[in-house]
């Protein structure tokens, strides 16, 4: 048996060409195929058989034993090659198919939604026509976007929607019964629909009206002599494909429109791309094609200014995702034509380029001869290129990875953008643009504050040999400090709170980076930032943060360990360290953050290269803290006062060593600090110097020699206190030449220390200069002192409480002393500064007396417990 199928397509064909069988009969086996039957008939000619077996066999069992008897049926759809001769003699019978183009597929598609409005309009189903309306809305868009005319279907659609919709309210408004509330909507809404499309084509729609026929004749021919012309003849096998030579033969855009780009028509190109310009289905890397041969083809100085503004804002618009950042190639070219645009404005004083000006022609050029006072005035913004082109060299440093070759290539970059931010200062100086000045100076502070001299110097020499300079260099003004005050004090005289902020902070950063604390200081506490900070931006905040850090470690790298203490407190208290510095995200165990939360979270991260080292930070808060607290410690007699700390993060470590069993050789940061601590309770200076100075952090610190060397002249310092407090109830006497000998410190310097202590009444002793040894005092305080003290201290702090929880009551953030009640008021005050000092004597009286805030507290708020207080001293 011998089965032959028939199929009209193998590949792209639409036709529903059904299979047809053919076979000599299962039941006469004898029966030989005919001598002229060609041998390749025997084989499939196509694999596409789907039957089953029972409907072949039944099939089979209904044809006939002679093929010639059945007609051949005649194939339909695409012509197709056939390796029998039967196939080639239907093929040369077959006539030429056209293959529709882009253009009339849109057209079938826009009468196939136009038929199923109609379709609504007659069962009144207001819901399928509004929708389909907003289909065919898009359709036109798309016809729109690819410069094709409006079809007069669509007119006549509108037209006929015009008076549906109108019949429809009216027969709305008479009827009892109301339609459903769904269907009332989109009626409604489709009113406005069509109101809007009238607005947008009133002027073809008035010209269909006046006349139909024509305005179809005038659409016909106008899709006839814009349609591309291939020449394209298919031969008879479907290979050979000529296209007849055309010496007008010129590139065609979408949807078969030729693109003719001239000097003369630069402005019309300019306005189509830019009304094409963020729009759906606009190709923006054609339109950067289009603007790039336009710049060729500008040959005036307003026509060039236009076709940059318009090409740079399209190299912005090509990356439209917020979470990555921009091509670097992209990046490059824009950089390149925002200097090109600078130039051509600084070099052109008749041209002006500024955000706010009077509405004129876009397609007419203009000169300065054409304009009143001899000025062209562009719509547009330089500086919103700078600060596009800045946020988007941080965020690409943001999305690559720090560690990689990459990054410094990238970083290479800065150098470049750098001097595009001098070059748009000093444009800005010579049109005396205040605001945008403002902002072009305060991004090329953000450059340099936070840098060493050597990198603002190599920022620096772009600008001087480029041809447009700033009034402010680094010639000018001699050294990186003197660049970075005048830019900050051109800052200060400007309106804008936040420039004046964020350049106070910069100042700050910067005098805290080499090394002038005292200035930095100053400056902060004068500016009172620190009582506002709290309502600023969040990348003000994290600029705060930064400065406060820095201005610890300038502290700590000073030698000034209690300032540095201080300061680095509050940073530390938090436990959230890197998310304060921008420079981590903090992940919190019963918190999640959310898709939106994350996002910020990350783009408001600062790059790698400006990070400033937590684990260099948390070495320099922990060996202050370890300064501070170890001698406190050994000072304080009551359990119930060694439990007030001040610093709860080292004292949290502290604990938690000294529960463990076992302590092995130290590893981490923390390891060392910790074991020194305990050398130093243990007056072991040596092995606490020792393990300080061998962390390996402190060569990232600038001078780490010198460091290293202020922290072992302070380890024996403090070591000489707690030995002091620790063992000066086993003495009577003590020399002073053994003291300085122990501590390998100068007469000179112990005689110093011991002073100081004696005088704060932090030691009650007395010391015999001609002996040269220190008398120690011996003081029993009785139990109703001590009892006494108690009762101040728990006063103290119900003080204290009680005070705070009025404040958050009433809403006021002032102190106790800050309330204006007449004198009671001020003797508060006096009192609660009293009992708030923070000097010294803070570290407790004299030795075995009273001691402390409880004492000082007790002196201010009577006479009768001050009495007390004096016969404890």
């Amino acid at each position: 048996m011998s089965r032959f199928f028939k199929q009209a397509g193998d590949s792209d064909s639409d036709s529903d060409e059904s299979e047809e069988l053919m076979s000599s009969g299962d039941e006469a086996p004898q029966a030989k195929p005919s001598g002229s039957k060609p041998a390749m008939s025997r084989f499939l000619r196509t694999a596409g058989s789907d039957s089953d077996s029972s409907d072949s066999d039944s099939d089979s069992d209904e044809d006939s034993d002679s093929d010639s008897d059945i007609p051949k049926p005649k194939k339909t759809g695409l012509p197709l090659r056939s390796d029998s001769e039967e196939s080639e003699s239907e093929e040369e019978d077959r006539q030429g198919i056209r293959i529709i183009s882009a253009q009339e597929r849109r057209l079938a598609e826009m009468e196939g939604t136009g038929k199923a409005i109609e379709n609504g309009l007659k069962i009144n189903d207001w819901v399928s026509i509004s929708n389909e309306f907003d289909k065919l809305a898009r359709m036109i868009q798309r016809q729109h976007n690819v410069s094709e005319p409006i079809p007069p279907f669509y007119l006549k659609t509108l037209i006929s929607l015009e008076t549906s919709v109108a019949s429809a309210i009216a027969k709305e408004k008479e009827a009892k019964k109301k339609m459903n509330a769904t269907n009332a909507k989109a009626l409604n809404s489709m009113k406005q629909k069509v109101r809007k499309a009238f607005r947008e084509h009133a002027e073809d729609i008035v010209k269909y009206q006046a006349d139909p026929e024509k305005f179809e004749r005038e659409y016909t021919a106008l899709i006839t002599r814009d349609a591309p012309t291939t020449g394209a003849a298919k031969t008879t096998n479907g290979d050979a494909i000529d296209v007849d030579g055309n010496e007008d033969f010129r590139p065609v855009g979408r949807g078969g429109r030729s693109v003719a780009l001239t000097a003369e028509g630069i402005f019309k190109s300019l306005k189509s791309v830019q009304e094409a310009r963020g729009k759906k289905n606009t190709d923006r890397g054609e339109q950067i094609r289009i603007l790039e041969k336009l710049l060729e083809l500008a040959t005036t100085t307003y026509q060039r200014i236009r076709v940059l503004l318009a090409l740079i804002s399209s190299r912005f618009d090509y990356n439209s995702s917020a979470s990555s950042y921009m091509p670097t190639e992209l990046w490059i070219s824009a950089q390149n034509e925002v200097d090109q645009l600078v130039a051509v404005v600084a070099s052109n004083p008749a041209y002006i380029v500024q955000e706010l000006t009077e509405d004129y022609d876009e397609l007419v050029e203009r000169s300065p001869a054409t304009e009143k006072d001899g000025i062209v005035r562009i719509r547009g913004s330089i500086i919103s290129f700078i600060d596009r082109l800045d946020d988007e060299f941080t965020k690409s440093l943001q999305n690559i990875d720090p560690h990689g070759t990459e990054y410094v290539d990238r970083l290479k970059d800065e150098k470049t953008l750098y001097s595009t931010v001098c070059r748009a200062q000093a444009f800005y100086e010579q049109t005396k643009q205040d605001d945008p000045l403002s902002r072009v100076v305060m991004r090329r502070l953000e450059h340099i504050y936070s840098k060493p001299d050597a990198v603002v110097q190599a920022l620096e020499s772009s600008t001087e040999s480029a041809d447009i300079k700033p009034s402010i260099t680094l010639a000018s003004k001699g050294s990186t400090t003197g660049l970075i005050h005048s830019l900050c004090v051109h800052l200060y005289r400007t309106g804008n709170s936040l420039h004046r902020t964020r350049a106070m902070l910069s100042h700050i950063y910067h005098y805290a980076l080499i090394n002038d604390f005292h200035t930095a200081r100053d400056m902060l506490l004068m500016s009172h930032l620190q009582e506002s900070i709290h309502s600023a931006d969040v990348a003000t905040q994290i600029l705060y943060n930064r400065t406060v850090v820095q201005l610890g470690l300038s502290a700590f790298r000073s030698g000034m360990i209690k300032e540095a203490q201080s300061t680095l407190l509050d940073i530390f208290t938090t436990q959230r360290v890197k998310e304060l510095l921008a420079q981590g995200v903090h992940q919190q165990r019963y918190q999640v953050l959310t898709p939106e939360q994350e996002k910020a979270e990350k783009q408001r991260q600062l790059p790698f290269h400006m990070h400033i080292n937590t684990e260099l930070l948390e070495a320099a808060f922990l060996v202050s803290s370890m300064l501070v607290e170890i001698p406190l410690l050994a000072s304080i007699d009551s359990e119930e006062l060694k439990r007030k700390a001040i610093s709860k993060p080292f004292r949290r470590l502290l604990d938690f060593a000294d529960r463990q069993v076992f302590t092995g050789p130290p590893e981490s940061t923390r390891d060392h600090i910790m074991q020194a601590s305990k050398a130093l309770q243990d007056g072991e200076w040596e092995r606490c110097r020792d393990l300080v100075q061998s962390i390996k952090i402190w060569s990232l610190m600038p001078e780490a020699a010198s460091v290293k060397e202020m922290l072992a002249k302070r380890i024996q310092e403090q070591g000489l206190r707690t030995y002091l407090f620790t063992y000066a109830p086993h003495y009577n006497t003590l020399s002073l030449s053994l003291l300085a000998q122990t501590f390998s410190l100068p007469l000179r310097s112990v005689t110093s220390i011991v002073s100081k202590m004696i005088w704060s009444e932090e030691l009650a002793a007395s010391l015999d200069q001609s002996s040269g040894c220190i008398v120690f005092h011996r003081m029993e305080v009785t139990r109703q002192q001590q009892l006494a003290l108690i009762i101040a201290e728990k006063v103290s702090a119900m003080a204290e409480q009680n005070e705070k929880a009025l404040d958050a009551k009433l809403g006021t953030s002032g102190g106790w002393g800050d309330r204006a009640d007449g004198k009671t008021g001020e003797k508060r005050g006096e009192q609660v500064q009293e009992r708030r000092g923070r000097g010294d004597r803070t570290r407790g009286g004299s030795r075995g007396g009273a001691r402390g805030r409880g004492a000082r507290f007790a002196q201010g708020l009577g006479n009768q417990m001050g009495h007390t207080s004096q016969r404890a001293g």
